[in-house]
């Protein structure tokens, strides 16, 4: 009998391409530290020494405030690590305090707190795309799904489970025509466009853009700005929410992260009507079957929360915002994303080996980065990741632009 070759599915396409450099890299020690401390941005290595890491993505050092560590610790005393319940059988009251603060913060639309943005996702764009959500209907005809190539993975990966509703499409935002054409194609469904705001190794992605080009086919734009969260805007509202005019226009849903810049953990869903909230509730499954924020988190966030409304935040986003433009002048605006208020910048090598050495130059000299390969980025090239925060010290950003070899002449910026 004949065995009928089937053709690979993604997930076997992508283990087949992928090369063993990370693996290499771990072997190495190049990525996957173990830290026994911290203080600020130098971290404590568990085989000995100390470093200063463009690792983490808490861009803006909230994490150590000395209010997110008293209300962690209160929390810990009165309740203790955990408690393990669904928000709609029984929460602590942080739960509650931290969506009515995140609502002050987006201007009176609805959050809504999950474990995480991936479950954000894992929720809500099930009931997206069936037009459970009263401020987003669905055509008769259904849902065409459409993800940014350049989207994050944890979208990338539900492309099976979103199929049992609807199409799916991926499209180029580096090819004009690409959205145009999986647009004119709908046949009939709304289309649903799924995007990053700051990309976690890209740059910014033209929501507005995307949005006046969905709005003659009636779509909806759901916007994964986990890394623009607390980074842009008065009250930290995040870049999504700065560039559409400090609000959520109609056809838009954010994903929000409160584990990177925010300063605490888990994810939380901005849709504008207490009757989306109440369908997320009630049919999101992460909500509905999964427990809530890790008790200490949820009264760090609320702490977090609280920060952002005092405008201390603004503050730390200036330093930030500081240290991205020393760090560009130091070298020369020649990384990936180099001018751009984006947090993430990055050295391009069009070898995986070149990318292996710079790590290693990088190591040696005390810094600990993030080196990716595919599928991060395109196959055989390697990209060496700074994450950069408020925190960062000038002596850090001179010591990374030297070993790059990409430091300017006068070691800084030109005096004007």
């Amino acid at each position: 009998m004949t065995q009928v070759q089937r053709p690979a599915n993604w997930v076997q396409s992508r283990v087949g391409k992928t090369s063993d450099s990370l693996d290499r890299a771990f072997d190495e020690g190049l990525t996957g530290h173990v830290i026994v401390g911290r203080e600020g941005k130098t971290v404590r290595l568990q085989e000995g020494g100390e470093a200063v890491e463009f690792v983490s993505c808490s861009y803006l050092g909230l994490e150590e405030h000395p209010d997110l560590v008293a209300a962690a610790t209160e929390a810990l005393q009165r309740f203790g690590a955990h408690f393990s319940s669904s928000r709609n059988r029984m929460r602590p009251h942080y739960l509650g305090e931290l969506e009515e603060l995140l609502g002050a913060v987006y201007q009176g639309n609805r959050p809504v707190a999950f474990t995480s943005v991936g479950t954000v996702h894992l929720g809500l764009l099930p009931l997206l795309g069936t037009g459970v959500l009263p401020s987003y209907p669905v055509s008769d005809a259904g849902a065409l799904f459409l993800v940014e190539k350049t989207a994050h993975a944890s979208m990338q990966i539900l492309r099976g489970l979103l199929e049992q509703i609807g199409p799916v499409r991926r499209f180029d935002l580096q090819d004009p025509e690409s959205l145009a054409t999986a647009l004119r194609g709908r046949e009939g469904r709304t289309p649903i466009v799924l995007v990053d705001g700051v990309g976690s190794m890209g740059g910014l992605i033209d929501v507005v853009g995307l949005l006046e080009a969905l709005e003659p086919h009636g779509g909806h734009l759901y916007i994964d700005d986990a890394h623009g969260i607390s980074i842009a805007g008065e009250r930290g509202a995040g870049y999504a929410f700065e560039v559409l005019g400090d609000r959520l226009p109609p056809h838009v849903v954010i994903a929000g992260s409160l584990s990177k810049a925010f300063g605490g953990s888990g994810g939380f869903a901005l849709v504008p009507t207490e009757a989306d909230v109440l369908k997320l509730r009630k049919f999101a499954n992460p909500l509905v079957f999964g427990h809530s924020i890790m008790l200490p988190m949820l009264a760090a966030n609320v702490a977090a929360a609280r920060l952002h409304l005092s405008g201390e935040v603004a503050g730390l986003q200036q330093r930030l915002w500081h240290n991205t433009d020393e760090f560009d002048a130091l070298t020369g605006g020649r990384l990936v994303n180099a001018g751009l208020r984006s947090p993430v910048r990055g050295a391009l090598y069009p070898t995986e080996e070149e990318a292996f050495d710079v790590a290693r130059r990088l190591k040696e000299a005390g810094l600990l980065i993030l080196p990716a390969f595919f599928p991060t980025v395109a196959r055989g090239t390697g990209l060496i990741r700074f994450a950069l925060s408020s925190l960062h010290e000038q002596a850090h950003l001179e010591s990374a632009a030297r070993v790059l070899g990409l430091a300017a002449p006068t070691g800084g910026r030109e005096e004007r």
